[in-house]
């Protein structure tokens, strides 16, 4: 096994290694989750059609560097908040969590909590500034932040470090589910392929295999969560740092339900898998090969 402290660093470095190559498709997924925030179908601009015609839309109005809009806030939540999911998990290996019916999910479930609460900050900067664009193409509230570190200190001098972590009641339900889903599958999967034969054990291409699986179940089951995630963190809020739009989780997901239709909560679906389903595949195969190494 590896050393719980290891993970942690190589947790880190996948989470950050995926995210550089996906985060254009996470510039479009948060575009596509604001678009038409809490507005009937039919009734509002669409700036933003499909992922496709979504990310030649950023690149109009923002040039190619606008698909690497917020990368490193980005960056930083993916290695906070997988550095510490993937040393929980490791822990929650070692203590024998996971030889017990149930122990993955249970694992990857407190792991991917703790993993969200630790960069909850990042995430909310995040996807302050991916949402960021010119007026003619905004899409949510624009909190026009200069940079990652005039958001951090903008935030800190109007709220305090409680304000860092608003929106975290979306982010830890959504991190949730999804490193659950993530650790429960990806393991089964590259256990499954291996069984049937179809892949060495410990194969590059099991590996892959496996997160194959894990994305799709992955997206599906996080995508809901993942709005509401991106709605709370980027509402605007008064002076006492209060949501202007959403109260709170619960609260969220009614209005969006309400104004939106269910599907509302599925917006960016498209490009919430094209998304997971590389960052899933990449951080799980560089964090497993990082492991034999």
């Amino acid at each position: 096994g590896v050393p719980p402290a290891t993970d942690l660093v190589l947790g880190a470095t996948a989470g950050c290694l995926a995210c550089f190559l996906t985060n254009p498709l996470e510039v479009v997924k948060t575009r596509l989750q604001l678009q038409g925030e809490l507005q009937a179908p039919g009734t509002y601009p669409r700036p933003y059609r499909g992922v496709l015609r979504a990310v030649g839309a950023v690149c109009r109005a923002d040039g190619l560097g606008g698909l690497q809009k917020g990368l490193a806030a980005g960056l930083l939540y993916q290695g906070l908040m997988n550095g510490f999911r993937f040393y929980c998990y490791s822990h929650a290996e070692d203590a024998g969590w996971t030889r017990y019916p149930g122990g993955t999910v249970a694992a990857g479930a407190v792991a991917g909590a703790v993993g969200a609460f630790v960069g909850s900050p990042a995430y909310l900067v995040k996807t302050h500034l991916q949402a960021q664009t010119v007026s003619a193409m905004a899409v949510g509230y624009q909190h026009n932040h200069e940079n990652i570190a005039g958001a951090f200190r903008t935030i800190y001098r109007q709220h305090g470090v409680v304000g860092l972590w608003r929106g975290v009641t979306g982010a830890i339900p959504r991190v949730t589910v999804g490193s659950a889903v993530q650790l429960a599958t990806f393991a089964s999967a590259k256990d499954w392929v291996c069984e049937r034969q179809w892949f060495r054990k410990g194969s590059w291409a099991a590996v892959l295999a496996g997160g194959m699986v894990s994305s799709v179940a992955v997206a599906v089951a996080m995508t809901p969560f993942d709005t509401i995630s991106t709605r709370l963190y980027n509402q605007p809020v008064d002076a006492e740092g209060t949501g202007k739009l959403y109260r709170g989780f619960l609260d969220c997901i009614l209005q969006i339900s309400n104004k939106e239709g269910l599907l509302g909560l599925y917006k960016g679906i498209g490009a919430v898998y094209l998304r997971l389903g590389p960052h899933t595949v990449l951080s799980l195969f560089f964090w497993d090969k990082l492991r034999d190494l």
